[in-house]
């Protein structure tokens, strides 16, 4: 059982809505699906092929590599399919791992219990072939197994990324209800941005999607940021393959760019925590903070896009205050941003009435459980019709 060297199915999970932005990226690595679906990409590979994907990826959140499908119709039967996979081949019996899962059967009132017949499987046949049993544990960052089950069809796999991808590894500080990295990039790669024009992001909040943005424009991966992941804690792991990966990702990066990217927030406190953000990236000399009401947010006189993520509030219930903040970024973008494209994201659909403009496009995306829209709008310079021509 080598896994670094035999193929197999390959799952890529992300968040809800975020798929065709994975499968965009999947396929511009140079792999090709097999299915896309709402939460995920299939593909067929090697877990060696799963290195450049989990540190390539901007919109993934787990990179998982099949083991075994079986049927398992309860518990029993799950833990007698499982104690037959050559697990003292992929587990160090020194070593230390860790189980999640996906389950939907009758038998199992709560996932904890699924999980403990898998740790008792993978550590009852450890200990058959080499007389120990490695330790477990909810630590996810060493070996970590995963179990899908829904009612009698069981599929279990190596999670290859251990800690999620959607987290970026730059953000020490989250600030006030940061947008996920993964969620960021995605509704970048929604817009028309071509990543050589201006990036404007005023409201910022801890920075996040202004730091995406220099991230997608230097073409900087997530890689960079983080040195531990699932795949590094397989037997026969080889290192060599992830640092000549890692100098790739180096290599590729740029170091500047040609134009503007710039970040405003009213808050002080929130402007110095995306600026300590961006440090941490590595892109702040790219990013141009300032402290400021979002109307008074420089608008080079160019073309680009300029993108909100302001609050929402509650679903239900449309405050005055907002209903007002709404009111005004409409009012900016029509007198101020004429030339760009701008989005503005949120989960509040009658706030977004108030922005007073006609959106040329409603992108739908999820903010954790929250349905969300990005509305683009078309900022043009005086109007969209053509002149007819004289006979």
């Amino acid at each position: 059982m080598q896994v670094f060297h035999t193929e197999s199915k390959i799952i890529i999970t992300c968040n809800k809505r975020l798929s065709p932005y994975l499968q965009r990226e999947v396929e511009a690595l140079g792999y090709e699906p097999v299915r896309v679906f709402p939460t995920g990409v299939e593909l067929k590979g090697t877990v060696t092929d799963t290195i450049p994907l989990n540190l390539n990826l901007r919109c993934a959140s787990q990179i998982l590599y099949s083991l075994k499908t079986f049927t398992a119709r309860d518990p029993k039967e799950l833990y007698d399919e499982l104690v037959t996979i050559e697990w003292e081949k992929l587990i160090d019996f020194t070593g230390y791992f860790s189980v999640s899962s996906n389950v939907n059967n009758e038998h199992i009132l709560t996932p904890l219990f699924a999980n403990v017949k898998v740790k008792d499987a993978i550590a009852d046949r450890i200990k058959s072939i080499k007389g120990i049993r490695p330790d477990s544990g909810p630590e996810v960052n060493k070996t970590l197994v995963h179990l899908y089950w829904q009612d009698d069809r069981a599929e279990i796999f190596l999670d290859t990324s251990g800690e999620t991808l959607a987290k970026h590894s730059y953000r020490k500080i989250p600030g006030k209800a940061p947008m996920l990295e993964a969620l960021a990039a995605s509704t970048i790669m929604a817009t028309k941005w071509d990543m050589k024009s201006t990036f404007i992001n005023p409201m910022c909040g801890s920075g996040t999607l202004a730091i995406e943005a220099a991230l997608l424009a230097t073409d900087k991966s997530p890689g960079l940021f983080r040195m531990n992941y699932g795949f590094m804690h397989i037997l026969g792991y080889d290192e060599t393959v992830f640092f000549a990966e890692r100098r790739n990702l180096k290599d590729k990066a740029k170091k500047e760019t040609g134009f503007k990217i710039i970040a405003t927030d009213i808050s002080e406190d929130a402007v110095d925590i995306a600026r300590k953000n961006a440090r941490t990236a590595g892109v702040e000399h790219l990013i141009d903070f300032a402290v400021c009401d979002f109307e008074d947010t420089e608008v080079p006189a160019e073309t680009g896009v300029v993108m909100f993520n302001p609050e929402y509030g509650e679903r239900l219930g449309v405050h005055t205050k907002l209903e007002i903040t709404y009111k005004r970024m409409g009012d900016f973008m029509k007198k101020k941003c004429l030339g760009y494209n701008g989005y503005v994201f949120t989960g509040n659909p009658d706030l977004a009435k108030k922005i007073g403009l006609k959106a040329a496009r409603k992108i739908e995306f999820y903010n954790g459980k929250l349905d969300c829209r990005l509305f683009e709008y078309e900022l043009y310079q005086g109007s969209k019709r053509e002149p007819k021509e004289e006979n």
